[in-house]
């Protein structure tokens, strides 16, 4: 796997009938190793390990209706009331971010209604705050650290 803009960790592999599983801490099950997959387990421990997100408030893969389609966002933050806090989405690093990317994370946001919404490929990580009064998103310089104590 190529090699991310982000702190390593000790994963678990294994292989099952050719092909290679990550272990996911969130899902707590091996997953496929796709590229998306392996810039969403490195993107959840840079989180966790780094920024301080606890892990029993990170959800892995939520559904999602929108407009009377059904969605997934791949990462979704809680709050330690319970409300959505953050929504990444994370791409394959050979995906670029770009404004449909960007329009992707918003659209899922529009019915989360997070305050932070982030995008990464692994090797470009974007965080943007949302005042969804006001309909207006700034872009950050850097992931918050976690406050949890709701938006």
């Amino acid at each position: 796997m190529i090699k991310l803009n982000l702190p390593s960790y000790e994963y678990k592999l294994k292989k099952t009938e050719g092909k290679i599983f990550v272990f996911d801490i969130i899902r707590r099950k091996y997953v496929l190793l796709t590229p998306e997959e392996w810039v969403r387990q490195h993107f959840i421990h840079f989180l966790i390990n780094q920024l301080n997100y606890p892990r029993v408030l990170i959800k892995v893969e939520s559904g999602l209706s929108f407009n009377h389609l059904k969605k997934r966002s791949d990462i979704v933050i809680y709050d330690r009331s319970g409300d959505p806090w953050m929504v990444i989405e994370c791409k394959s690093p050979d995906q670029k971010i770009n404004q449909r990317t960007v329009q992707q994370v918003s659209v899922y946001n529009r019915t989360i209604k997070a305050k932070y919404v982030g995008l990464t490929n692994g090797l470009t990580h974007i965080c943007c705050v949302v005042n969804h009064e006001e309909r207006t998103t700034d872009l950050l310089d850097q992931f918050p650290q976690f406050n949890g104590i709701g938006s």
